[in-house]
């Protein structure tokens, strides 16, 4: 049944990258702090990006990507030592945004740890403001929602 899950999850998450828990991120309650499933969240995130070449704003006429709003529901505790694979996919693409769904998966429990949303906003670093996503970038987002 593990390995249908790990299966599972590695098939809603075009996206997936390998994260060792460091002890270092656990907490006074012995297990990782809730701050740090967001920066496994950014690790993906940012995966994303490089992927489909968001990552360099200043090629863009200087639009790139900010993050306006994030969430996460916290399902299995971690605690170190274990290795997370932090994945993120693509959904609800706009004009000037999109959203981005998270989830972690611990391989020491072989269960989904969290999941959550992060919605992205086009942001023209030169302005201050936000603007439309890039033509190129929404053709890269559709691609990689769609799997192509």
């Amino acid at each position: 049944m593990g390995s249908e899950r790990l299966d599972e999850f590695r098939g809603r998450f075009p996206v997936i990258v390998e994260i060792a828990v460091a002890w270092g991120e656990m907490d006074a309650f012995k297990h990782v702090n809730n701050a740090t499933y967001f920066r496994y969240f950014e690790t993906a995130r940012i995966a994303c990006f490089e992927k489909i070449g968001y990552d360099r704003h200043d090629q863009l006429d200087g639009m790139g990507p900010i993050l306006a709003a994030t969430d996460c529901r916290f399902r299995v505790p971690l605690t170190y030592p274990d290795t997370v694979l932090s994945g993120t996919c693509v959904e609800d693409i706009g004009a000037d945004r999109f959203t981005m769904h998270h989830g972690v998966f611990s391989l020491q429990h072989d269960d989904t740890a969290a999941t959550g949303t992060g919605r992205i906003v086009s942001y023209d670093y030169r302005s201050g403001s936000k603007g439309p996503l890039p033509a190129v970038i929404r053709e890269r987002l559709e691609q990689l929602r769609s799997g192509d």
